[in-house]
């Protein structure tokens, strides 16, 4: 009878022993941590006014603390220029160098764009996705604004080492399906609770095959089957992202996996059988396949957040709107996920095409994800790229969410119904 090596550990095991300085951890276990990076939004504002009531002048380390004006930006209220002002203030007086303002984009993706995330790291964020951190081998988790304000003045934060669940992915996809179908259908055989406080560890010949990008799309969407973190072991297409952010590959301290760990169960995907799939209102974890509700007439269609608003997920739904126009009576809002984004898929004519087929393209950011913009009347419908559907978080309590890829939306927003992407791409990807 074979027995478990007690010296193996799991990703999640050794970053959190890296952050806190202790060994033979196990899941379960509650230690304090010293994060590398402690990101906090729009909101910073509240722990400010925190550190005001405490009295509090000084911060434990100021090189971590990065600050992204991304979920109400530009400011539409006064209360919200307010807000900004106040962040701008606190960041020029303390001295954060990272500190990025509304014409930046996502908090997720600009800290990654600009080297921020690295491999091994441990990064607490005011944002339950920021396990997307994982797409770059890092431990990344989202915490209260409460725990980023503790972080700030004492460095430290109170973590409890996860349970670990591996998630194999074998098979290439056939044609009009993506990594987003891929997590939609994990979200719906697993449930919003299918992995509360794991460590989501990806693995599998297609894993291993992503780009940077659809490992985002896998670890940002891992939240919303209530991991703690997620994990994509970093290789070469890692270590080329970050080359391309000016990292150096001599800075880096990548954790991988050792042969043996223990996790607490083994879920395997078969690429190969997938359909597009989509999330029906009002939760994430209500998923169908596409042809389920293929006919569902739209008001909206969203192609934006830090799940799909990356420059490939634009340039795929340009791919399908080529040569295309939007349906009459349906808005098209595409929010690119950073200011570097929009400025490369300008360059790059993705831009023009989305706009010349009835597409409005709003400033880089959170936008209609996060209510600012993009609001549904009473019993609207949109179809969305975002993370998340759940009733009122676009508007109306009477209105309707379903979620999808960018190519479902795209071929969608052409038919004014929700749309299999299959039956409007040829075999070379453009439209019948």
């Amino acid at each position: 009878m074979s027995h478990p090596d007690e010296t193996a550990r799991t990703f999640a095991q050794k970053a959190i022993e890296r952050a806190s300085g202790e060994t033979g951890l196990r899941p379960g276990q509650i230690v304090d941590a010293y994060p590398d990076l402690y990101m906090s939004h729009t909101a910073s504002w509240r722990c400010i006014r925190t550190l005001e009531k405490m009295g509090v002048e000084t911060l434990y380390d100021v090189d971590r603390v990065a600050m992204v004006m991304d979920h109400l930006s530009p400011a539409m209220t006064a209360k919200t220029a307010a807000d900004h002002a106040l962040c701008r203030d606190f960041a020029r007086r303390m001295g954060v160098k990272h500190f990025f303002d509304v014409n930046a984009g996502i908090a997720h993706i600009v800290l990654m764009e600009n080297g921020l995330v690295r491999p091994g790291e441990f990064i607490i964020g005011t944002d339950s996705h920021s396990t997307i951190y994982g797409a770059l081998g890092a431990f990344g988790t989202g915490v209260g604004f409460s725990e980023i304000t503790a972080a700030w003045v004492t460095g430290r934060l109170w973590v409890k080492v996860p349970e670990s669940v591996r998630i194999e992915i074998d098979g290439e996809l056939p044609p009009g399906t993506y990594a987003k179908d891929v997590m939609l259908k994990l979200i719906g055989d697993l449930g919003a609770d299918g992995l509360t406080y794991c460590s989501a560890e990806f693995g599998g010949a297609y894993t291993e095959a992503l780009s940077v990008s659809e490992r985002m799309t896998f670890c940002n969407l891992a939240m919303e089957m209530g991991a703690k973190n997620a994990y994509v072991a970093p290789d070469e297409t890692t270590l080329r992202y970050l080359d391309d952010t000016g990292v150096d590959r001599g800075e880096l301290t990548v954790l991988l996996p050792d042969a043996g760990a223990v996790y607490q169960r083994t879920v395997r995907l078969d690429g190969s059988s997938l359909s597009p799939q989509i999330a029906v209102p009002h939760t994430v974890d209500n998923v169908v396949p596409v042809e389920e509700v293929a006919g569902t007439r739209l008001d909206q269609v969203f192609i934006g957040s830090c799940a799909n608003a990356k420059y490939d997920d634009l340039a795929i739904a340009a791919e399908v709107l080529a040569g295309n126009r939007v349906s009459d009576g349906v808005r098209l809002i595409v929010t690119p996920a950073s200011g570097k984004i929009m400025t490369r898929a300008s360059e790059t004519g993705v831009l023009a095409t989305l706009i010349n087929a009835g597409a409005m393209i709003t400033n880089p950011g959170c936008g209609a994800c996060a209510g600012n913009g993009g609001a549904m009347a009473d019993g609207e419908t949109t179809l969305s790229t975002a993370n998340r559907n759940f009733q009122g978080r676009m508007g109306s309590y009477e209105s309707r969410i379903y979620l999808s890829s960018p190519a479902t939306a795209a071929a969608s927003a052409i038919r004014g119904v929700i749309t299999d992407p299959r039956e409007v791409l040829t075999p070379a990807g453009a439209m019948r």
